[in-house]
């Protein structure tokens, strides 16, 4: 079997006539796996707990002003069934708002043999949290995801809604992990943070304040109608869901916040070759269509905005000895996606309803696509003026290159798409104008060698969204820039296992989300990768034994403070965790080499 070596490089020992032998019917794409109870070398005496490494919330050292219990459930056999769901009522212990902060807190328990499950958590079918679980060991495991869902405070004083959340997992005598989940909303009000304003300048708390938007007036969901979540579900590229929403004719800001995450044949859609190289060689799997999707709004047919997700890996994916104790990026809290629409209020503000509609471009079976439309409003007038200005088509550029023999070749995608829209609005803000600009560019390559039993993926993603909002005038009012960048390096080799019903996989993983928001006065920046290598022997979807080893490094900086967090995990165990408050060489090397990152082919 291969092992690790203290420099940490893959070396095998097998035979030469063991790595040449003909491997036709072993897989060789990434995949989905479940740990069995002899691949724990060690199983410690108490559970485990999990994590996902997180830059620091400007709550995170601040003294809570009350707590409100939104859910506490066990999801146990839950397929096929509709989801939990209990009435929510306002915390009795706060007094009124606007608050200043509101942190939602999910604590998860599990014990036994179980795949990991994505998740979703509504409050009157506007989605909080997109999440998914970590896979459970015979001992047990907990973990504790916290997110700042202060954006959504105009919902938390409601008596009319639902809490909702949609875990489904199967319970047999197979798979034997139940979830029990504990959701808490956790509340800071000013004159808490008053009082702790040494620490908040520490985490650039007051230039955030200045900073920060106030949250929307009213939230709007666009979904499914909840009986098996409010997600859609997108299984094929022609589909598109949608739903008819009136919008209030005082609203003088949109901001649509996109939810999504990718399961069954293109939960590593990343991965996936062409058709064509499917067909020609008989394959059975399918996962086709290549390596490219995207996400795309459209309102009344026409085409508003799109994504190319981050490409999230939960934790039985790949290696599933990979993410323990230390989880993959986004997997506990999966990124959402604004697109600011005001541009197009000249179109929305008549009174009638409009369809806002979603699709993925090239997607399969299955693709889990929700939103939040968030309204500001003019308190002052029942009616705001609004129109467009410049509405084009997205200026769009595909390139597919393919090119195989049998088994072994490659397939290329680079694509590029650069939108622009302008549209002005008269309220109590004055006659302002608002000009989105947004572009992504992609840079996909997937190379099949050794007969197919040695897959290499990379891809390359870039994401920059400008809004520009300026006077009657013509003078700037305000400037936002958010760009993204998320590489991914993916490599597999398969090979025969010591058992005939056995093969054995050596895997790495490379994948940053590295970002950038700027708002002409002040910028922050997130550089966040992890690195992880490591071999695993499987029998179907089941590892029987493995060594595994990650890395991650978090640094973040605004013009207050800095933070950096590595962590280092082998085998299931933390072996080393060090993080640092303070502005070192390393943290500006680190966040100059992300700057340059960010303006390449720009």
């Amino acid at each position: 079997m291969p092992e690790i070596n203290q420099n940490g490089a893959v070396k095998f020992l097998f035979t030469l006539a063991f790595l040449t032998a003909t491997a036709v019917s072993l897989p060789s794409s990434p995949d989905r796996f479940l740990r069995s109870a002899s691949t724990y070398l060690r199983l410690p005496d108490e559970p485990q707990e999990y994590e996902e490494l997180r830059q620091p919330l400007p709550s995170d050292q601040l003294t809570p002003s009350c707590s409100h219990v939104l859910l506490r459930h066990s999801f146990a056999n839950t397929i096929n069934r509709p989801p939990f769901t209990t009435p929510y009522s306002p915390p009795s212990s706060c007094t009124s708002p606007p608050w200043s902060f509101v942190v939602l807190d999910l604590r998860a328990a599990s014990s036994g043999d179980q795949y990991d499950r994505i998740s979703g958590l509504w409050l009157g079918g506007v989605e909080l949290l997109r999440t998914s679980t970590a896979e459970p060991s015979p001992s047990g495991i907990f973990w504790n995801v916290r997110k700042d869902v202060s954006r959504y405070s105009s919902l938390f004083m409601r008596s009319d809604l639902n809490v909702t959340m949609m875990l489904e997992n199967i319970v047999n005598d197979v798979y034997t992990g139940i979830y029990h989940i504990n959701v808490t909303l956790i509340f800071y009000e000013f004159n808490h943070i008053a009082s702790n304003l040494k620490i908040n300048n520490r985490l650039g708390f007051v230039e955030s304040q200045r900073r920060d938007q106030t949250p929307a007036d009213l939230i709007i969901p666009i979904g499914a109608g909840g009986n098996r979540g409010f997600w859609f579900m997108i299984e094929n590229p022609t589909e598109t869901y949608s739903k008819r929403i009136q919008i209030p004719s005082n609203t003088r800001q949109i901001v649509l916040e996109l939810y999504v995450s990718f399961h069954g044949n293109d939960e590593f859609w990343y991965s996936n070759p062409p058709n064509s190289y499917i067909k020609t060689n008989n394959l059975a799997t399918g996962r086709g269509n290549g390596a490219y999707r995207e996400v795309f709004v459209k309102i009344d047919g026409r085409y508003v905005g799109s994504e190319v997700p981050f490409p999230v890996i939960f934790t039985g994916g790949i290696n599933p000895l990979f993410w323990e104790p230390v989880v993959a990026i986004g997997a506990f809290n999966l990124p959402s996606y604004d697109m600011d629409l005001t541009p197009f209020l000249g179109l929305l503000l008549d009174g009638k309803s409009h369809e806002f509609a979603f699709g993925v471009n090239d997607g399969i079976s299955y693709w889990l696509v929700d939103a939040n439309l968030h309204l500001w409003l003019d308190h002052g007038s029942s009616n705001v003026e609004a129109g467009s200005r410049l509405y084009d088509s997205p200026s769009r550029h595909m390139e597919r290159q393919e090119k195989f023999e049998q088994l072994d070749g490659s397939f290329r995608v680079e694509a590029e798409v650069i939108s622009e829209y302008d549209g002005w609005v008269r309220s109590c803000k004055g006659n302002l104008t608002t000009m989105v600009k947004s572009m992504f560019k992609v840079d996909s390559l997937v190379r099949f060698e050794k007969n197919g039993t040695y897959k290499r993926v990379e891809q390359r993603v870039k994401t920059e969204r400008i809004v520009e909002v300026t006077s009657e005038s013509g003078k700037p009012v305000n400037r936002f820039v958010h760009q993204r960048t998320y590489p991914l390096t993916v490599i597999t080799s398969t090979f025969r296992g010591l058992t005939k019903d056995t093969y054995m996989l050596v895997t790495n993983v490379s994948h940053a989300l590295n970002e950038t928001h700027s708002d002409g006065e002040a910028s922050t920046q997130v550089y966040n990768r992890q690195d992880s290598e490591g071999w695993m022997e499987v029998e179907d979807h089941n590892v029987l034994a493995g060594e595994a080893s990650t890395r991650q490094s978090l640094s973040y900086i605004d013009e207050f403070s800095c933070y950096s967090h590595t962590i280092d995990a082998a085998n299931g165990e933390i072996t080393q965790d060090s993080s640092s408050d303070s502005c070192t060489s390393s943290s500006s090397s680190e966040l100059n080499t992300l700057n340059e990152t960010l303006v390449l082919n720009k």
